[in-house]
């Protein structure tokens, strides 16, 4: 058997640095301790009992949300990748002899993130420190969303009319419920079906950064979460989206607001956009296209997009979680700008 020293691990640490680890960025810009005051307050609870093992550090188990949201990892995945690779533990500040927490109480840190709703309470606040450290929201603002697809569910015509009315279906078991995603709906998009939610997001133009977002089921029509998420703190007016946010409804609230709408155009079979017109959707589609960069990144990162729970409620922390997750990540590659 081959026995390692501490020389040994410094090398292996080395060549993950000289390999580029960007995990080592995140950890020398982030203040991590930024996020320890609220994350506390879900450890206030009166403990029943003093026996046991002594929590793990909030902190550790905010890092383990980061990291699961960065590469899409299940909670089983996430703890075999913590206790497997070199460079999340060293992350998380572990060493071969810590305690990895298992995948029960990385979904119960979750859950108590949840119920306390804390998720949006840390966006807000890191957002707040990014406008606070030189990364305030600038050049106007892009509004779009993104399908975030969901594990499909196989239901009987009758079971999907009673869910569509609001309904659960009455023969459905205590355990079945539990299984069953009932949130979840069908929309089409670019000729194909996808079932899951929407990730509706509002970001600046200057940085690339998410200012505000909201989840709703995948039917929700991209309009109808629109004038809700505008920043009106951006030092522009300009409001960029795509031909979806485009009624005359829409247009004239963004005008009553004080905010200049550029909205993409769309032609019809007998009604073709003029010369004018297609120049004009050039030019907003070059800066529009900077929020598919934020989904492209979400998507490159973790592979694909699909979340892995059951009920808006836990798809609202997940999405959440990556929507954080991507500003954190955005905001260590700007500071090294």
């Amino acid at each position: 058997m081959m026995h390692s020293g501490l020389f040994d691990w410094q090398t292996r640490f080395q060549q993950l640095d000289n390999g580029g680890d960007p995990l080592v960025k995140l950890n020398q810009i982030v203040n991590w301790e930024l996020f320890r005051s609220p994350l506390e307050t879900i450890r206030d609870i009166e403990r029943k009992s003093n026996a046991g093992r002594k929590p793990f550090d909030v902190i550790v188990m905010f890092k383990i949300m980061i990291l699961q949201s960065l590469y899409n990892l299940s909670d089983d995945r996430i703890e075999f990748q913590v206790r497997d690779r070199l460079s999340f533990m060293r992350f998380l500040g572990l060493s071969l002899s810590d305690i990895v927490p298992d995948a029960k109480t990385i979904w119960l840190f979750r859950k108590q993130l949840t119920e306390a709703k804390l998720i949006k309470k840390l966006f807000n606040q890191f957002d707040d420190f990014l406008r606070e450290n030189g990364f305030s929201a600038k050049k106007g603002q892009i509004v779009d969303a993104s399908i975030i697809a969901a594990p499909k569910q196989r239901n009987s015509r009758e079971e999907n009319k009673d869910i569509k009315d609001g309904n659960t279906p009455q023969d459905w078991s205590v355990s079945k419920k539990r299984q069953k995603d009932t949130d979840a709906r069908w929309t089409r998009k670019g000729g194909q079906n996808h079932y899951g939610y929407k990730n509706h997001i509002d970001i600046d133009v200057e940085h690339k950064l998410i200012r505000d977002y909201e989840v709703t089921p995948a039917s929700m029509h991209d309009s109808n979460v629109f004038e809700e998420l505008l920043d009106g703190n951006n030092s522009s007016s300009d409001v960029y989206a795509d031909s979806a946010y485009g009624s005359n409804d829409k247009l004239d609230a963004l005008n009553k607001r004080g905010f200049r709408g550029h909205i993409q155009r769309k032609g019809y079979r007998y009604k073709k956009l003029n010369e004018r017109q297609i120049k004009s959707n050039y030019r907003r589609a070059k800066i529009r296209s900077r929020v598919e960069h934020i989904f492209g990144v979400q998507a490159m990162r973790a592979g694909n997009l699909l979340i892995r729970t059951i009920g808006i409620i836990r798809a609202k922390a997940r999405i959440g979680l990556r929507n954080l997750a991507y500003n954190i990540d955005r905001y260590c590659l700007l500071a090294q700008t």
